[in-house]
């Protein structure tokens, strides 16, 4: 029968022989793991603008030939020299509001007409939340809009990530009558809110949180882009 030692010293051995195949395993999985996410990321902003390739396997080729990508700043300057697509918008956020560096995708149709998809970064009840919406050429409606979550409650707050929830956001417009910014608030029946029916979608039944989180979203991340919105409306001043 084996001594206490060296049972301690068999099964510290095992743990480290295990913990180096999974760190091998691990990184070996990254490049597969980075590029399944930014897949995902790319069919999320495709999806935003309702472009769907049908196979998988176009989306890349699909997305390269039909969405340029930007970085504009809080004064609404558009920024050279880096990679919309590798921004981190938690990070971002995070920054004062001068310094930061916000991603824009703007996809070109069929007819010739530009979407511009602003990228959404938030907090649900169990986690981050996030997504994409597309606004017109109008700088003002919805265009599409689409929402995912990390562990969000099934059948409640998880709901941000069905059609059912995303598509009454189309049509809805982010600027009132006055060209005021009001974003597009998600609420709960019989709340009350200063904004119209143009500007307002309902909340998940009994997903109260994660309505409020989808809410708080919109509201933080539709206004920065703003200021550059502003300079390409044909009026805009040179």
């Amino acid at each position: 029968m084996h001594s206490n030692n060296y049972t301690f010293a068999f099964a510290a051995i095992l743990t480290v022989i295990a913990a180096v195949l999974l760190a091998f395993a691990s990184e070996g999985l990254r490049p597969q793991q980075e590029a399944n996410i930014a897949l995902e990321k790319r069919s999320d902003i495709l999806r935003a603008v309702h472009a769907k390739p049908i196979n998988p396997n176009e989306v890349v080729t699909y997305y390269t030939k039909n969405v340029a990508e930007l970085v504009v700043n809080a004064k609404g300057e558009t920024l050279s020299g880096l990679k919309a697509f590798d921004l981190v918008l938690k990070d971002e956020y995070e920054k004062p509001e001068n310094a930061r560096q916000l991603p824009l995708y703007v996809y070109t149709g069929k007819d010739g007409k530009k979407y511009y998809v602003v990228p959404l970064h938030g907090v649900g009840l169990w986690g981050p939340i996030w997504g994409y919406v597309s606004v017109k050429d109008d700088f003002k409606t919805i265009y599409g809009a689409v929402f995912d979550h990390k562990g969000e409650t099934p059948g409640l707050g998880a709901e941000i990530s069905t059609e059912i929830f995303q598509k009454p956001f189309e049509g809805k417009t982010i600027i009132d009558d006055k060209n005021n910014f009001v974003s597009v608030r998600v609420v709960k029946k019989g709340q009350k809110v200063e904004a119209g029916p143009t500007h307002m979608v309902d909340a998940i039944s009994g997903g109260t949180i994660t309505s409020n989180g989808v809410d708080a979203m919109l509201l933080k991340c539709l206004k920065p882009y703003l200021p550059y919105f502003e300079k390409l409306k044909p009026n805009a001043k040179p």
